[in-house]
């Protein structure tokens, strides 16, 4: 949990507050909006050439229902708020995170004094750079998730995890907290390799991820099961273990995907070989087999038909 010294400073009664507390009984627009649209403006929170920002959600008043042309990032820094994303309430408990992305429609109800969250102003373009900076594989499950962030395809326009008990993620919150309200020097590249970090740790935790859409659960965790199982698992099993009719499913990972269950494994499988062909040293039939090939000519030949290279031509390039 957030340590006592910041939340401190959290809690004190901002100037739009105090004007609240004394008898002003709507938000004032102008903080948050351009003319008559009811989208939040980013341009309105964020300083020129900033990605990322923070600022507190302004409590003892409802917050009526907007878009953003960002996304947002909540954290229950203490107490729990509200909130009706696109019609469904979700109440974001202490600890939690909250994300919503340019066309999540969100209002959220009066907070009290102790209900402190904080909402991180996140310019899509910041998860491409931060997500860039490690270096990652590219999968299935991560682009599904940085897609939906970025508004960019009919997944899920919010994302909500219930990680309190969390303490990677906790800490990572914590620092990146750290990082915008202190500025420090290297706030750039921090705040990028912490959001980096909390976001591939999130990753790791769809376990935690609810939503209410079934199709949406529904490609969370093919994709979770994939990421797991991509060398030697199947849709048959996949269907089985999540309870699923084979045929409703591999429709709807289609629908939802644009691509069949087979290509979504083979997008990972491809994933990893790379990952490993630029990290280990291990020979390249090792690491065909360890990514779930047994038909050594035919890796070759799709590798050299994503890549336009063989395994061996990648390794030195990259390398």
């Amino acid at each position: 949990m957030i340590a006592r010294e910041i939340l401190d400073r959290l809690a004190v009664i901002s100037e739009e507050e105090a004007q609240i507390l004394s008898g002003r009984t709507t938000i004032q627009r102008e903080r948050y909006m351009q003319g008559g649209e009811n989208t939040v403006n980013a341009r309105k929170l964020l300083d020129a050439g900033k990605l990322i920002d923070y600022r507190l959600h302004t409590r003892f008043i409802p917050f009526p229902s907007h878009t953003h042309d960002y996304v947002e990032v909540i954290y229950m820094c203490e107490g729990e708020t509200i909130h009706t994303v696109n019609g469904t309430e979700i109440t974001l408990r202490q600890g939690e995170l909250l994300f919503l992305n340019q066309y999540a429609l969100h209002a959220v109800a009066r907070a009290s004094e102790r209900d402190i969250a904080v909402n991180f102003i996140v310019l899509p373009s910041f998860f491409g750079e931060a997500l860039a900076a490690l270096g990652e594989e590219e999968t299935p499950l991560r682009r599904f998730l940085v897609d939906a962030l970025c508004g960019q395809t009919d997944g899920p326009n919010h994302l909500h995890f219930r990680v309190s008990q969390v303490v990677p993620v906790q800490n990572l919150v914590e620092n990146l907290l750290f990082a915008l309200i202190e500025e420090t020097p290297s706030r750039r590249s921090s705040t990028q390799m912490i959001m980096t970090l909390l976001f591939l740790q999130l990753m790791g935790l769809t376990n935690c991820l609810e939503t209410e859409d079934r199709t949406q659960a529904t490609m969370v965790q093919v994709l979770s099961y994939i990421e797991q199982h991509y060398a030697s698992g199947s849709l048959s099993d996949a269907a089985q273990l999540l309870h699923y009719d084979f045929y409703w499913l591999s429709r709807e990972i289609k629908r939802k995907t644009g691509k069949t269950y087979t290509q979504l494994v083979q997008d990972k499988r491809l994933a990893q070989a790379c990952f490993l062909l630029r990290t280990t040293s291990r020979n390249v039939d090792e690491i065909a087999h360890a990514v779930g090939y047994e038909n050594m000519g035919y890796f070759h030949r799709i590798f050299r038909a994503s890549f336009g290279m063989s395994p061996r031509e990648y390794r030195v390039q990259i390398r």
